[in-house]
Formats: structure tokens, C-alpha cells, sequence
């Protein structure tokens, strides 16, 4: 007889009563779950918009899994291209239409927007990116007076949790004067353009900035054309005191100002000084502090970047996006590494201040760190909503970082941090040393500096001050001590011309002289060489004969578009739009009404200009002309003057006067398809010799080969000769230089190369796609 446990029914054996009780047990358990999820709120579904995807990837890491984080890859809407899109005789009424090719884009992200609770529109915190949250806002059905928008200067946890937990409406002030500023341009390039092709040459195009900018180039230009050189010289006298020797320059004779012009002033006046008896006038010490520069401005990393890392503004800006935007740090993931790069504010956070105060004084010392943290002025124009340029946190140093950095990305973020770690330093301090030394009738003067702490130089010193900065030594001078005179060196000297502008000094004198803005900068210098205006050779700028043309047009016919004061001025009635204490349309009416009656007198006034043409010695392979050079969209050409009959063109190519190596053709320069000058036989494709460097027709000493210019990405230059097997080039630094330019090209090669796949592999999916959706 089968026995039944107590409790049990019967008819039912143990294993079964196990299974009864774990479906019991589990019944209670599911009711148990079903009543905590019923007594809890769905999650709300939360869509953040961004305008990149690389940006989108970093804040969807520190956001909960409610979030969706989307890029809209710029502007959505803009004024159409085909027409002039603005209302004139309604209030500037714009007609914005959808950015073609974005229509794939606009669909999902509404349907992204229909399925969530809630939108925050998180574009760039400037003018650009309030204009683009409210076309984003018009786009996805959302009022911009509620609390949509949500803005952030790093892409940091606690920056972005902050945005998040204090949205506000779009403001609507920064959309009017973006909104101003699209159709100044507009206005100025959409009417003024078509005046410039049929005066001057088809596809030539005008902007406000712009032209402003090609003048100044070509002003400079002017000047250094019109520039007269006078000799002068200066004297420097090696005098001893004891065995110590320093040099000591002549400053005065007989009681003037040393003014010496010829050979012969000059050899007088050391025969005499020759013969004088030398001592010490006066001696006066002092204590000098040098205190460090402000934090990075937009304009003041460019010009740094352009300085010390030989950098583009163009360039400098993109790499700054991509540490804004975040870099993959290993197991951190997507990490931002600066603050937002256009910023014309050198205000800090007292976050970010306390930070690094605490690591400074750790890793340097107390000594290295004022008191109070040093505060730096602003400009009248600065935003200071914004911050200065500076790393996230000061605790990611470069050393930190380098795994995961590219070589430039790493140099720009080692300044940046550099200048921001130096900003919250203390002042270094120098002993100097300034001595008047009497010769009879002439009077002479020594400096003297030493180091005495090193302060934020133990960090950061600028490029401007690098070579400044040495120590120079004098020995201990007393009043009235005789000095010997070793040897008095005169030396010939030419007064030379103001400098071209190059990256860093177009970008401070458009800051100075109030035009553009931190966003602004690096367009208006692409811009202007696109046009074929302005050309840069060795770093420099230089005006085309186009830009000439064109620019003396402008200034006859339309002073205010190429007016400095005219155009500084305007750019602050733009801030005055901003900050809404100017109606926009009042600015559009103020400019346009002037602007269109120019126009039209313009029109009549002005004849067929027509463009110079350089006869070249270079005969036509079709028929037998003579070629002749002439300006193109992409810069100067060699073209038939038997147009329309003979329409042969080639590219124009500067002989560097030195034979090939390897065919014995010639080495002439030419473009590759980015721009960048190279060098290559003109017998191309038949021989293939090609270098980055150029061919000098000085010869080397050691083995007769000519020789090469390399110029290292700072601007320094130097001459090496162009045999590989030279004993010359035995290891000197040129072959290390060499070497890492070969692997730069070769990594640049094979990134192109999977570039070209990908967007081969893209275009094929998209075709595939295209073909099913027909068959449906």
C-alpha cells in the first residue's frame, strides 16, 4: 500500500506534487511582477537631435535608455539655390525649402519624432545652431516657445545631464541674425554675382566677407609693391670686463639718435669709436613677471596652430570638431575632449578653474599656482554665454591620451591643454639687467635677462615668445666700471616691406578690424582661394590678377562691400539682432535699399572688362598659336587663343629649371587633386618621377646632385640634396623627416583606398535598394 505524504491529495504521487508546486510558486511570482510593473509609470521616450553623427554617439553614453539620440547632419532647410528665395517687398519674407538630397533623413527623423514624448533639439550652442533647432522645429511639428532646446559647451556626463534637466525655448533674437546674416549674403552674392559674369568672366561669384578680405590681400600686395627699401646699419660693439664678454649695440652719437645709411657714415664712425675709452654709466636691475595668455579663442588657436603646427584654419577646425565631437578612448568609450571650438570668450568655468588649480599644485607645486585664479578681459564683442577652448578636464593629459589620438589630433589637443594648464599659473619671472655704456661721444646699451621662475613656462611657452625668452648674460657691472673693446661689428641692413598675410595673420587682423566671426574665419580663407581671388604659395597669400580685377571693380562701384568700416559695422548690428535690441528687417531694409540702387547704376556705368592675357612661348599641339595663360575656377591654365575654332587646353606647369634624374626630362610643379603643389617630370606619363619637395638649381657640395627644399609642417625650411645615396644624407635628420612623410603617404593611400570601397560598397547597396523599391 502506497503511502500519501500528509497533505497531499490522493491520487497524486510525489513528483508531481514537486511540479503542482513549482507552477504555484511561479504563478505567484509572475502576479507579484505583473503588480509591481503595474503600479510603476512607462518610461517616457525621449528623441535628442544633434548635428553629427559622431557627436550623436558620444551623448548616447551618457543618457538613459529612454533617450534616442539622432544627427541631423547640418541644415535640413536653407534658402533654394536656383532662385533668389527672399520676399523683398514683404518684411524679407525668406523661402526656405528641404536641403535636397535630405528627404530620407526628414522622413525618419519624423517618424522618430511622432513615436516620442519628447523632443530636445541639441544643435551647437551659436547662431548656426539656434537657426538650425528652429528649422528643426518647423520641420517636426514643435512649438520653438516651449522648453525644446537644450545647449552644452563640452560633451561631458554632468554637462549634458545639466542641459537636460534645464531646457528653454529656441532663441528666437540668435535665428533673427543668423537669419539677417544668410540673406545679407544672399542679397550680396545672388545679384551681385551675375553682374561680375557679364562684366568680367562667367562663374565668377561675390560675397560681403569675402570681398573685404581679397582686399586687404590685395592692399597688402600694393604696399609691398609700392615699397621703396633704404639701407641703414647698426653697430655692435664685444667689450670685456675681465675675462666675461657681452655685446653692447651703439644707440647715439654726439648727443643724436644713431642714424647710419652708407658703407662710409658707417666706417667713420667706428675708426673714431675705435679709439674711445669704454666704461659703465649706469646699471639698473630689475624684477619683470610675464604673465600667461589667455585660454584659446577660436581666432587665437588658429593663429597658434598656424604658428607652431603649421596648420591651415581649415585644418585646425576640423581636427577641433572631431576632439569636440568625441574620440573612442578604449574601454571609455566615445569621450569629448574640449570644449565647443568657435568661441570668441576666455571665461572658464569655475568647475573647470577648480580642477585644474588642485592638479597643478599637485604635479608642480604650491609656488605654481596664484593665490586667486587669474581672470583675463574680454573683447566688447565676445559672447559670454560661451567658454574658452579648453580640455574637458585637465586630468585627461596628452600623455593619457596619446593611444587613441592621431598625430595631429594629438597635437592640437597637447596645445590646447598646454595653453589652458599655463592660463591658471603663475607669472614667470625674469632678472634683467639694462646697462648704458659711455664711449666718448657715443653712448651704447646692454641687456641682459635670466630666468628666475619658470611659472607657466614650466608648461607652455607661445610661438611668438620661444626665441625671445632665452637667457642673455651680462657679467656683474658696477657704475663706473672700464670696459676693453675686442672688436666693433657693423652690419648692412635693408628696410623690407610689411609681410603677406599668411593663416595666423589674416585671422588676427579680421578679429581686430570687427569682421566675421569665430565661425567665419576658416570659410572666408577657403572661400577666397576657391574663387581663384587669392592664391597661398609658401604659406602666404596672394591675390590673382582676378582678384585685382575684380576688387578694383568693387571699390569704384560698390565702396561698401569692400569698405572695412562699412562691413565691421554691419557685423555689429548683427550682434545688436542677436541680443535683440535691432529688428532684422530694419537691417535688411538699411542695406538693401542703398545695395540695389548701386546696382543699377552699376550696370550701365560699368563696360566688358576684359581679363589680360599672358602670351607664353609654349605652342598649341592642335594648330601652332602661340598659348596663352589664362585664369580658371581652379586657378591658371594654358589655353588656344583660337577659341572657339581650337578648343586645346592644358594645365599650366612652373619649370623649376632643373633636370629630371631619371629621364633627364625637366621638373616642373603641379597640382594634385587636393591642391597641394608637387613636383614631377613634364614627361609624365611616360616617366613617373614625382616628390613633395622642391628642386633648387643650387647643386650639393659633396656629390653634384641638385638639391631639395623640405619645409616641416611649422614653416621651417631646409636644403638637403636629392641623392638618396649622398654621404651628405648619412644619417641627418632629413631621413627620419623623409621616412615619416613616406608612411604619412602611405597611411593616407590606404585610408583613401578603404574610403573608395566603402562608398562603392554604399552606392551599390543604394542602387539594390533603388531596384526593389521599383519592383514594388
Amino acid at each position: 500500500m502506497k503511502c500519501t505524504p500528509i497533505g497531499v491529495p490522493k491520487g497524486t504521487d510525489g513528483l508531481a506534487t514537486q511540479a503542482s508546486a513549482r507552477k504555484a510558486k511561479a504563478g505567484t511570482a509572475k502576479k507579484t511582477k505583473t503588480a509591481k510593473t503595474a503600479g510603476k509609470k512607462p518610461q517616457k521616450k525621449i528623441l535628442v537631435i544633434v548635428e553629427s553623427p559622431a557627436k550623436a554617439k558620444t551623448i548616447e553614453r551618457h543618457l538613459g535608455k529612454q533617450y534616442t539620440v539622432r544627427a541631423s547632419m547640418g541644415h535640413l532647410r536653407d534658402l533654394p539655390k536656383s532662385q533668389f528665395g527672399i520676399d523683398v517687398e514683404h518684411n524679407f519674407e525668406p523661402k526656405y525649402i528641404n536641403v535636397r538630397g535630405k528627404g530620407d533623413l526628414i522622413r525618419a527623423l519624423k517618424k522618430e519624432a511622432k513615436d516620442a514624448d519628447k523632443i530636445y533639439l541639441a544643435s551647437d550652442p551659436d547662431r548656426e545652431g539656434e537657426a538650425i533647432a528652429w528649422h528643426l522645429a518647423h520641420i517636426l511639428g514643435v512649438d520653438p516657445a516651449t522648453d525644446c532646446r537644450i545647449v552644452f559647451h563640452e560633451i561631458t556626463k554632468p554637462a549634458i545631464e545639466e542641459a537636460v534637466h534645464h531646457p528653454r525655448p529656441i532663441h528666437m533674437a540668435q535665428v533673427d541674425a543668423q537669419q539677417a546674416r544668410r540673406m545679407l549674403d544672399r542679397i550680396v552674392g545672388y545679384q551681385l554675382s551675375p553682374l561680375l559674369w557679364r562684366k568680367v568672366r562667367k562663374g565668377l561669384s561675390a560675397g560681403r566677407v569675402q570681398s573685404v578680405t581679397v582686399r586687404l590681400v590685395c592692399d597688402r600686395e600694393r604696399e609691398i609693391e609700392a615699397f621703396q627699401s633704404e639701407e641703414y646699419w647698426t653697430v655692435e660693439a664685444k667689450l670685456k670686463k675681465d675675462k666675461h664678454a657681452f655685446i653692447a649695440e651703439v644707440t647715439h652719437a654726439h648727443g643724436k639718435k644713431l642714424a647710419l645709411h652708407s658703407e662710409a657714415e658707417t666706417k667713420a664712425l667706428t675708426d673714431d669709436l675705435a679709439q674711445q675709452k669704454f666704461s659703465v654709466q649706469e646699471v639698473k636691475r630689475s624684477e619683470r613677471r610675464k604673465k600667461a595668455a589667455p585660454p584659446f579663442t577660436t581666432s587665437s588657436l588658429q593663429q597658434d596652430a598656424a604658428r607652431k603646427l603649421g596648420f591651415t584654419s581649415g585644418r585646425t577646425m576640423m581636427i577641433a570638431q572631431q576632439l569636440y565631437e568625441g574620440v573612442v578612448l578604449g574601454r571609455h568609450g566615445a569621450t569629448g575632449l574640449i570644449t565647443y571650438m568657435r568661441t570668441d570668450s576666455t571665461r572658464i568655468s569655475n568647475l573647470a578653474v577648480d580642477e585644474a588649480r588642485s592638479f597643478l599644485s599637485e604635479e608642480y607645486g604650491k609656488e605654481y599656482v596664484p593665490s586667486r585664479p587669474n581672470v583675463y578681459a574680454m573683447g566688447k564683442k565676445a559672447q559670454d554665454a560661451h567658454e574658452a577652448i579648453r580640455p574637458t578636464s585637465i586630468l585627461r593629459t596628452p600623455a593619457e591620451v596619446e593611444n587613441y589620438l592621431n598625430r595631429d589630433q594629438l597635437r592640437l589637443y597637447t596645445l590646447i591643454w598646454q595653453r589652458f594648464a599655463a592660463s591658471q599659473m603663475s607669472a614667470a619671472v625674469y632678472d634683467t639687467i639694462a646697462a648704458q655704456i659711455a664711449a666718448g661721444d657715443y653712448r651704447l646699451r646692454a641687456h641682459g635677462s635670466k630666468l628666475k621662475f619658470k611659472g607657466y613656462t614650466a608648461v607652455y611657452v607661445g610661438a611668438e615668445t620661444a626665441k625671445k625668452e632665452k637667457d642673455t648674460l651680462l657679467p656683474d657691472l658696477v657704475d663706473g666700471d672700464p670696459l676693453t673693446l675686442g672688436a666693433l661689428n657693423p652690419e648692412q641692413h635693408f628696410t623690407e616691406p610689411p609681410p603677406r598675410y599668411n593663416d595666423a595673420s589674416i585671422v588676427k587682423t579680421l578679429e581686430e578690424l570687427g569682421i566675421g566671426r569665430p565661425s567665419t574665419y576658416a570659410p572666408i580663407i577657403e572661400t577666397i582661394q576657391k574663387r581663384g581671388y587669392v592664391e597661398r604659395r609658401e604659406k602666404q597669400f596672394r591675390p590673382t590678377e582676378l582678384g585685382f580685377i575684380v576688387t578694383d571693380m568693387l571699390e569704384e562701384y560698390f565702396k561698401n562691400i569692400v569698405d572695412v568700416k562699412f562691413t565691421a559695422n554691419l557685423e555689429g548690428e548683427l550682434d545688436g539682432v542677436a541680443d535683440g535690441t535691432l529688428d532684422k528687417n530694419e537691417l535688411l531694409g538699411s542695406f538693401y535699399k542703398p545695395f540695389e540702387q548701386t546696382l543699377k547704376k552699376a550696370e550701365d556705368a560699368i563696360g566688358t572688362v576684359e581679363l589680360p592675357e599672358e602670351v607664353t612661348d609654349i605652342p598649341c599641339d592642335k594648330c601652332g598659336r602661340m598659348m596663352v595663360v589664362k585664369q580658371g575656377r581652379f586657378g591658371k591654365f594654358l589655353a588656344c587663343p583660337g577659341f572657339p575654332e581650337c578648343r586645346n587646353a592644358k594645365p599650366l606647369l612652373r619649370d623649376t629649371g632643373v633636370a629630371c634624374p631619371k629621364c633627364g626630362g625637366r621638373i616642373v610643379e603641379r597640382k594634385s587633386r587636393r591642391g597641394r603643389a608637387f613636383f614631377g617630370c613634364d614627361r609624365y606619363p611616360e616617366c613617373d618621377y614625382t616628390t613633395w619637395d622642391e628642386p633648387q638649381k643650387e647643386t650639393c657640395k659633396t656629390c653634384g646632385a641638385f638639391m631639395q627644399k623640405h619645409r616641416y609642417r611649422t614653416g621651417r625650411a631646409i636644403l638637403y640634396c636629392s641623392n638618396g645615396a649622398c654621404p651628405s644624407r648619412i644619417g641627418s635628420p632629413i631621413e627620419k623627416e623623409l621616412a615619416r612623410q613616406k608612411k604619412r603617404a602611405q597611411e593616407a593611400l590606404e585610408k583613401t583606398k578603404e574610403t573608395d570601397a566603402a562608398a562603392k560598397e554604399s552606392a551599390t547597396k543604394r542602387k539594390t535598394s533603388a531596384r526593389k523599391g521599383t519592383r514594388s
